[in-house]
């Protein structure tokens, strides 16, 4: 295994990225300046940063000198799902869950947000179900709880350092509920009235995690998440 503190990183890539994933998250077309601030980077950097991207098809700018995903982006995201043998080999042993009624979910965490690469409501196509959902606050989910879980009380506290979380007063408040987390091996987190997400992690250190989502009742806890639990060993051991 590599000693992470030994190697040398390069810090204009991990700012390209960091760009191209704050961009990704933004709604509407967003402007260089605003884009810095929520960064916290130079204005000036982000944008040699964004008119790289531009350049190369990733982001596009707009006539209102604001930027947007580009065609690249769609190019590499669509590349990345049908490319990926990890998400051919996971819908057959999620599909399996479908019998529970619930919606089942799986997703993985990229800094303090989810993506989820499937997400399955109870009679939907499975074909559907791939990437329909895009990004999620990690700390309103199950399958980000329990990613977060897996963490560091460390790592959790410098990803949310001068940051807003959502659904937590305090940074102390989430620490709380993560031990609870790892204590009981599953997240069981409430999203809605009469709605939520009972999540386990899959591998170790976990690559992403799986979910059933809906009215799931605190007694119905202990029937659901064995099933979890088996469908998560078998994506574990799929090559990824």
């Amino acid at each position: 295994m590599t000693d992470k503190s030994k190697v040398q990183l390069n810090q204009s890539l991990i700012d390209g990225i960091a760009t191209l994933q704050e961009l990704a998250l933004s709604e509407d077309p967003v402007g260089c300046r605003e884009l810095a601030r929520r960064l916290g980077m130079e204005p000036t950097r982000v944008n040699r940063l964004l008119q790289t991207l531009d350049h190369i098809g990733i982001a596009r700018k707009t006539a209102k000198r604001k930027y947007t995903p580009g065609p690249g982006m769609h190019v590499l995201s669509t590349q990345a799902m049908f490319a990926s043998g990890l998400l051919k080999s996971v819908i057959k042993p999620l599909e399996s869950l479908r019998k529970y009624g619930l919606t089942v979910a799986m997703g993985m965490l990229w800094r303090d947000h989810v993506s989820y690469l499937y997400h399955a409501d109870p009679g939907m196509d499975a074909t559907e179900a791939l990437g329909r959902v895009g990004i999620y606050p990690a700390t309103k989910g199950g399958v980000g709880m329990a990613l977060l879980a897996e963490q560091s009380d460390q790592a959790v506290s410098r990803l949310y350092q001068d940051k807003e979380i959502e659904g937590y007063a305090s940074s102390s408040e989430l620490l709380k509920q993560l031990e609870e987390i790892r204590e009981q091996g599953y997240a069981y987190v409430q999203t809605a009235e009469e709605h939520y997400t009972l999540a386990v992690a899959v591998g170790q250190p976990a690559f992403c995690a799986i979910a059933f989502s809906g009215w799931i009742a605190p007694s119905m806890v202990d029937e659901l998440v064995n099933p979890l639990r088996e469908i998560a060993e078998v994506i574990n051991q799929i090559p990824h």
